[in-house]
């Protein structure tokens, strides 16, 4: 017996357009900023949907972007042997690997800042993909 043949998946920027859609609010709103920026940081980054949340990749997952009632989270996989100075890192910090961001309704993600940290998370997989 044949199998039908599998229906195409969905593009992960359509999924993504469409969870900012779909919130409708500041979360939204948020997250739409969030993949500017984290676009604007890695013109390479690739968009992918993994377990239900946006998720950015360029030699490995970078991060993903959670949303949740009173905060966009964006969990960087690596967090932990990223460079912070700027403190960007509010959540998950006893962790061993992964890092996160809580942004909260009213939060100005400070952009120079992140774009440093999603580009230090792509140098760190380049140098991994490496050894």
């Amino acid at each position: 017996m044949k199998k039908a043949p599998a229906k195409p998946a969905e593009p992960a920027g359509e999924l993504i357009d469409a969870k900012i859609a779909t919130l409708g609010d500041w979360r939204g709103a948020m997250l739409a900023r969030l993949r500017a920026l984290i676009k604007a940081a890695d013109p390479d980054v690739v968009e992918e949907w993994k377990w239900g949340v946006p998720v950015w990749s360029h030699d490995g997952i970078l991060c993903t972007g959670e949303t949740y009632k009173s905060a966009v989270k964006a969990t960087f996989a690596r967090g932990a042997s990223l460079p912070d100075p700027s403190g960007l890192f509010t959540s998950s910090l006893e962790g061993k690997v992964r890092r996160a961001i809580d942004f909260r309704e009213g939060d100005k993600p400070d952009e120079k800042a992140l774009k440093a940290l999603v580009r230090a998370a792509v140098a760190l997989n380049k140098a991994s993909t490496r050894a």
